[in-house]
């Protein structure tokens, strides 16, 4: 997996995450927004690799998570996601909605408005998280 092929996987994602809102799957979209949060942040992480470079085995094993508020730390944009917070008051709500996502919600069940709220959280113009990360990736 490079950069590439993770921005491939967020677009893929979204869509897909879309098509079930549509069609009321709300688990299935629910776990493919964060899922796509967690490409987007891997696509931050390899960014960091430069060409030709061989990755530090330590970021290489810590990045094998799917919690998007470690991911955020090891792509190391925490300090630019504590000033947005800071900044922007609908970004952190936003951001709070993302940050409970988890990779066991494939397991579990979600409601039509949790689905739309994360799908919003992400998706949103002006304070979403995907806008967000796009300046990063």
């Amino acid at each position: 997996m490079n950069r590439s092929d993770f921005l491939k996987l967020v677009r893929l994602r979204l869509a897909d995450a879309r098509i079930l809102l549509k069609n009321s799957k709300h688990e299935g979209a629910y776990y493919l927004c964060g899922y796509a949060v967690e490409c987007a942040l891997k696509a931050c992480i390899a960014k960091q690799t430069k060409r030709y470079q061989f990755p530090d085995k330590e970021t290489v094993n810590k990045s094998y998570t799917h919690n998007p508020t470690k991911l955020v730390q090891i792509a190391g944009l925490k300090p630019a996601l504590d000033a947005e917070i800071k900044r922007d008051r609908d970004f952190e709500a936003n951001w709070s909605v993302v940050r409970d996502w988890s990779e066991e919600s494939r397991y579990e069940w979600h409601s039509a408005k949790e689905a739309r709220d994360l799908y919003s959280a992400i998706t949103g113009r002006k304070h979403g998280i995907m806008q967000w990360l796009r300046k990063h990736w």
